[in-house]
């Protein structure tokens, strides 16, 4: 078992675009929330793995009651790791990767079902079983929070969304300074910019990486509603703006399909290409069925990517449940 270690540790959080050793991601279990939808929602997390595999090793934890099935419907290039497991947002899960003096460690970022919304009993240790599993050091993080609320570009920056982190369903009584040197410390950061975040809106409170992504140093993308956004996102939207104006970030759109050309989604339907994840090689990013949007977004993405394939998956019936394949995945840095 790896010895545990102390938060006076240096550590630091290399970028999403920096070689990757393995991608983590997890199977949805039978007590999860999916119910009638588990075998569709299952289809499309195989998809997800099936196309990062074809650029780096993809682990997917499975509860081993479900290791045959998990192993016939992703096929032979995903390793299938036996560990309980409830839901599949591995992102929030599973271990954040770090790189300290004395090698590659992982953050257990302590996931309580996103301050207690949704049942956690085995995905509330799935970050200790994996690094146990791994031989990789443990590092307990001295507050609660999600890999979805944690944005770095490798160069000292995060990027965080106040109502995600500065939450007392998460973090009780605790300020923004505190939690700020917190983050600085365990990241390796020296600038944390926060982003307002909409409480409440979603079961994570708005995770940054439903809206703004690292590009580079000093760069992002940010997700942009379009014409036929609620008026509410659109004045999230600039609020957002104003927020990456104010510190000489360089943003590009990542324009939203139109809702009305997909038929009909429920309220928690994640329709963003925002959510995309960089891997060996590629940016695996979703498609919606909006020819023109997706097509769009493909080229978006290339243009910041250079150099990378970019890969479109399906993932309707997954993006019903709030989430895409940026909450879906981890990744384990090359040491």
């Amino acid at each position: 078992m790896p010895q545990g270690l102390g938060p006076d540790v240096p550590s630091w959080m290399p970028a999403e675009g920096e070689p990757h050793a393995r991608t983590f991601m997890a199977w949805p279990s039978r007590s999860g929330p999916w119910g009638a939808d588990l075998a569709a929602v299952r289809r499309d997390v195989a998809g997800i793995a099936r196309a990062v595999a074809d650029f780096e090793p993809v682990v997917l934890v499975v509860d081993p009651a479900d290791v045959s099935g998990a192993r016939r419907v992703c096929g032979g290039a995903v390793e299938v790791l036996p560990i309980p497991v409830d839901d599949l947002w591995m992102r929030d899960t599973g271990p954040t990767f770090v790189r300290t003096p004395g090698g590659l460690a992982g953050v257990d970022t302590n996931f309580t079902g996103w301050g207690g919304k949704q049942a956690c009993r085995a995905d509330g240790r799935v970050a200790r079983r994996i690094l146990e599993h791994q031989g990789v050091p443990r590092i307990v993080a001295p507050l609660v929070t999600e890999g979805g609320s944690l944005e770095v570009d490798g160069r000292g920056a995060l990027i965080a969304t106040e109502s995600s982190i500065v939450n007392d369903n998460r973090n009780p009584g605790r300020t923004r300074a505190e939690l700020e040197a917190d983050l600085k410390a365990l990241l390796g950061v020296s600038e944390v910019i926060w982003f307002p975040g909409v409480r409440g809106a979603d079961i994570t409170d708005g995770h940054i990486d439903g809206f703004v992504r690292f590009t580079g140093p000093g760069a992002v993308v940010l997700a942009d509603p379009g014409p036929w956004a609620r008026p509410e996102d659109t004045a999230l939207h600039l609020a957002m703006k104003e927020v990456c104006a104010a510190h000489g970030l360089d943003v590009v759109d990542l324009v939203d399909p139109d809702l009305d050309a997909l038929g009909p989604r429920g309220d928690d339907f994640l329709a963003s290409y925002i959510n995309y994840y960089v891997v060996n090689g590629a940016v695996i990013a979703p498609a919606f069925g909006d020819v023109a949007a997706d097509r769009d977004a493909a080229d978006v993405l290339g243009a910041l990517h250079p150099g990378r394939a970019v890969v479109q998956v399906r993932i309707d019936v997954l993006a019903e449940g709030g989430g895409g394949i940026h909450c879906a995945t981890q990744q384990e840095p090359v040491a």
